[in-house]
């Protein structure tokens, strides 16, 4: 799976995908599919890709968070994912908290307002609100969350107790200033706001080894009329997704990455544990996957459960790597 071509390639996809360690062999061309081209779309923050596919189909191949996908869905978006996952976190550490708001710990946010960077259904919003509800007992439905920003999926209604912003606030002074408890990726640079889950990096580790949960942020979605007129594609995307992320893994493990990022090390620290920092397919990642759907809907992100291969293209399901 390189550049070299036994016959001419028709088909080319208009692609969106941000560039990490795990898609750049596919960026730079010395991994390719066979029977398509990738057609790389630049967007400045690949969060925008999401809205434009969700709203208007603008490509045919995107990296999507996977709450806007499974949400997309749930409103009949034509597209659907390939178990690729290019991008995942920790997200224990997304939760400040105002130390002047009268919250020593999770449970105290009950009866407060609690800010979350854009939607509702963002990922990292999704996962820290599981962190609170699964792990310290918070009942989400006695906070109330004020968002920033309005959802992807236009036609998605959130929960009564969720609001926007005031118009001419911001989450950043409302948490400086105390006037929410709290926030979710909302970077504050304060003396009065602090992290809410002390050693959030350990708690996350020991979520991952206690409960195997390592979250999932990204997907990768195809129009459905070229699933449905090209038979194998989204296996062949798959592979070539899988090679990308075998080569960078492979450099991971060799230290071979000059000046790591922040993601390398986080790969590398799961590495060791997992032994596969970046897993590919349905069932290396079934019960994270079950988590995001339970999580959907005990948060009112979809209407009701869906089981986790329906989420995924048919000839995928058995894939690994």
């Amino acid at each position: 799976m390189t550049t070299n071509e036994q016959e001419p390639i028709d088909l080319r996809l208009k692609t969106a995908l941000a560039t990490y360690g795990q898609t750049s062999p596919l960026k730079d061309g010395t991994v390719t599919p066979r029977t398509c081209r990738l057609d790389f779309q630049e967007v400045p923050r690949i969060i925008h890709a999401f809205r434009r596919m969700v709203r208007g189909l603008e490509f045919d191949v995107s990296e999507m968070a996977i709450t806007t996908y499974i949400c997309a869905r749930a409103h009949g978006k034509r597209f659907t994912a390939i178990p690729v996952f290019p991008m995942r976190a920790f997200h224990h550490g997304a939760i400040t908290y105002n130390v002047n708001a009268g919250v020593r710990t999770p449970k105290d946010l009950e009866g407060k307002r609690v800010g979350v960077n854009r939607g509702y259904t963002v990922t990292t919003g999704l996962w820290a609100r599981s962190i609170l509800q699964h792990e310290y007992g918070v009942d989400l439905g006695k906070v109330t969350w004020i968002l920033s920003g309005d959802e992807h999926v236009a036609e998605y209604q959130p929960p009564r107790n969720v609001l926007p912003v005031e118009e001419g606030k911001s989450l950043e002074q409302m948490l400086a200033s105390g006037e929410i408890a709290a926030a979710i990726s909302v970077p504050v640079d304060s003396p009065e706001v602090k992290p809410l889950i002390p050693d959030a990096e350990g708690a996350a580790l020991r979520t991952l080894r206690e409960q195997g949960l390592y979250p999932i942020n990204h997907t990768v979605v195809v129009k459905n009329a070229l699933l449905d007129a090209h038979p194998g594609l989204a296996e062949d995307l798959f592979a070539a997704f899988v090679e990308a992320k075998r080569r960078y893994v492979g450099r991971l493990d060799d230290g071979q990455i000059e000046s790591p990022s922040k993601s390398d090390e986080v790969f590398r620290t799961v590495m060791a544990i997992t032994g596969d920092p970046l897993p590919y397919g349905i069932e290396p990642n079934r019960r994270v996957l079950e988590a995001i759907v339970q999580y959907s809907v005990e948060q009112r992100i979809i209407p009701e459960p869906v089981p986790v291969d329906d989420l995924f293209a048919r000839g995928t399901h058995t894939l690994t790597g």
